[in-house]
C-alpha cells in the first residue's frame, strides 16, 4: 500500500460523504460538497502521476483507479438526479450507470484471472467529460442558491442558457460513455467469450 493507491481509496471514501453534503438543503452543505468533490477529482489527477514518478505503479492501482472514478462519478450523478435538477436526464443517468457496472464486473473478473485491462485513452476521456459535467452542475446550483440567499449570482453559470449547455454536456458524455463501453466489449470479445463458456 502506498501514497498513490491510498489517494486512490480516498476517492471512495469520499464519494458517501460529497453525496450526504449535496442532499442536505444547504448552500454551505452544499459549497463543502463541492470541496469534496473538487479534492476526491484531483486526486485522480495526482495518484497516477505520483505512481508513475516514484516507480511503484501496480496492478492494484490500475485496477482500483479506474473503479475509484466509476464509484465517485456514478455517485455524483445518482446525487444530481435525486435533487431533481432539470438538465440531468435519468435515463442518461442510467445508462452511464449501467456501462460502469458492466464494465467493472468484466474487469474484476479478468482481474481475478490474472489479467488487468487498463483504461484506454478514450475512457480517461469519459471519465474527465463525467467529472466536468457534475462540477458544472454543482456549479450551477451553488450560483442559484447564492443568488437566492445573497443577491448575487454569476451570469454564466445561473443564466438562463446554462442549463441547456449542460444537457448537451450530458448528451456527450453519455455519447462518450456508451462507445468506451462498446469498445471495451470488442476489444475483450475473446476474453468475454471464455467467461460466457
Amino acid at each position: 500500500m502506498n501514497l498513490p493507491n491510498l489517494l486512490t481509496l480516498s476517492r471512495i471514501l469520499l464519494a458517501p460523504v460529497f453525496m450526504t453534503l449535496f442532499l442536505i438543503e444547504n448552500v454551505y452543505c452544499r459549497y463543502a460538497a463541492f470541496l469534496v468533490f473538487l479534492v476526491a477529482a484531483l486526486t485522480d489527477l495526482l495518484d497516477g502521476w505520483l505512481a508513475r514518478r516514484a516507480g511503484v505503479v501496480t496492478g492494484f492501482g490500475k485496477f482500483m483507479d479506474p473503479l475509484a472514478d466509476k464509484i465517485l462519478t456514478s455517485t455524483a450523478l445518482i446525487t444530481l438526479l435525486t435533487v431533481r435538477l432539470p438538465f440531468v436526464y435519468g435515463w442518461m443517468v442510467m445508462a452511464i450507470v449501467g456501462r460502469e457496472i458492466l464494465i467493472t464486473g468484466l474487469r474484476a473478473v479478468a482481474a481475478y484471472r490474472g489479467l488487468v485491462i487498463p483504461p484506454s485513452q478514450a475512457a480517461k476521456a469519459k471519465t474527465f467529460f463525467q467529472m466536468s459535467f457534475v462540477i458544472l452542475s454543482i456549479l450551477h446550483v451553488l450560483a442559484g442558491m447564492t443568488g437566492e440567499r445573497f443577491g448575487l449570482s454569476p451570469p454564466l453559470l445561473g443564466g438562463p442558457r446554462a442549463g441547456t449547455v449542460l444537457a448537451a454536456i450530458l448528451i456527450v458524455t453519455t455519447a462518450l460513455t456508451l462507445l468506451t463501453g462498446l469498445h471495451y466489449l470488442l476489444a475483450n470479445r475473446t476474453f468475454i467469450r471464455r467467461v460466457i463458456r
